[in-house]
């Protein structure tokens, strides 16, 4: 690999060689070094050399990504500074520790790219602000204890523990991201918490309905008065037991009519791998009439303005006909119906998108699979037309 007369965040995110990198004149011996981890996976830091008292030294400047090169090079600029001042900078501890809210921003910045649903961070921010920076969010984030963090966990586990065990994985996030920082050693969240709160373990399912009572609510739906593209959309996600995030995104180019097939790219994808779903005769119907709505171009099941259904769009519509279940339900009911109608385990999970073994077997899987999960679709499609066996 060519090694650039000064780094880029290009370079330094994606060199995959192990070796020293300078960041050249002006970079204050400031070098990005990459290494073979006991993983298997490339370790990534950063360090600065520098001469105190005529001696040369080497400092660690904290691992990548976690500091980005922009911030490396603010550190190895302040250690300069330092130097210049005759001080050292082994021996200087920051003038000011981050509190809590602080690093909370930081670590926000750093684990955004990773995260799928733009949701993700609004309920994060929506939790910290309502439980825990009231309580921690000014304290510096090397002197939070496992006892301050109890203070307001422990009755909020009591009265909203769902919520809890939110707030414990959010928090987390934020001490894992300080100690890769330096700011603090051990994370106050962590598992051994458990010991002073009530039991976390609070799963909760979804709303759902019966498989028997499916083709009822299906037959509601379809002679309701609501936007032809939201009835669709639902029509089409229980045919297909999909996910109401990847029919709502659903678009054309995905469709292979003449193949029957959907294809879902990975970036839709919970698991983040490509999903192959075998479509019935009734839900080719069901595209057939959504065609009208953007000719064919784009989303597949388009708002009245021609945008993305909205999250709650196919919700209210279940509420609003008093059908008690919600649309990630209707997976359930498919999976129910599966085990009444003595489909193959992993051919019923395979259906869900649901990882079945390891990854070398669920690679197989996924194309072996695809010829015995056709006529589970098509079974399934048959019983909501009241023609199934299973019941």
């Amino acid at each position: 690999m060519n090694r650039p007369r000064r780094l880029s965040a290009a370079f330094v995110k994606t060199v995959n060689t192990p070796g020293r990198y300078g960041d050249g004149r002006g970079g204050f011996g400031l070098s990005l070094l990459v290494k073979d981890s006991s993983t298997g996976r490339l370790a990534k830091s950063w360090a600065q050399r520098l001469r105190i008292d005529g001696q040369p030294f080497n400092l660690g400047l904290g691992q990548y990504p976690m500091v980005t090169l922009s911030r490396a090079r603010e550190k190895a600029l302040e250690n300069v500074r330092l130097v210049e001042g005759g001080s050292d900078p082994r021996g200087v501890k920051a003038k000011a520790v981050p509190n809590f809210a602080e690093c909370l921003e930081r670590s926000i910045e750093v684990l955004r790219p990773g995260w799928k649903n733009p949701k993700t961070e609004k309920n994060l921010r929506s939790m910290m602000a309502a439980y825990v920076l009231p309580v921690i969010g000014h304290k510096p984030i090397d002197s939070i204890t496992p006892a301050d963090v109890l203070s307001f966990l422990e009755p909020l586990a009591l009265e909203k523990p769902s919520a809890a065990k939110k707030v414990k994985q959010g928090l987390s996030q934020t001490f894992k991201w300080s100690i890769a920082q330096g700011l603090r050693t051990t994370n106050p969240a962590d598992q051994n918490i458990n010991a002073g709160l009530p039991k976390l373990r609070t799963k909760e399912h979804h709303r759902r309905l019966l498989h028997g009572q499916v083709a009822g609510a299906l037959n509601i739906v379809r002679t309701s008065g609501a936007w032809p593209g939201t009835k669709l959309a639902l029509e089409f996600l229980v045919l297909t037991a999909a996910r109401s995030s990847e029919v709502r995104a659903a678009e054309w180019s995905e469709i292979d009519l003449d193949a029957a097939l959907w294809i879902i790219p990975p970036t839709r994808m919970k698991s983040g791998r490509e999903h192959l779903v075998p479509l019935s005769p009734a839900a080719i119907s069901v595209l057939e009439r959504a065609m009208g709505l953007s000719g064919g171009v784009g989303l597949v099941f388009p708002s009245d303005t021609g945008r993305l259904l909205s999250d709650n769009t196919l919700s209210k519509l279940l509420r609003d006909k008093d059908i008690p279940a919600v649309p990630h339900g209707f997976r359930s009911s498919f999976r129910e119906w599966c085990a009444a109608a003595h489909i193959d385990r992993q051919v019923a999970e395979s259906a869900l998108a649901h990882a079945v073994g390891d990854s070398t077997e669920t690679s197989y899987l996924r194309f072996n699979m695809l010829d015995l999960r056709r006529p589970v679709m098509n079974a399934w499609a048959a019983f909501l037309a009241g023609s199934g066996e299973a019941d």
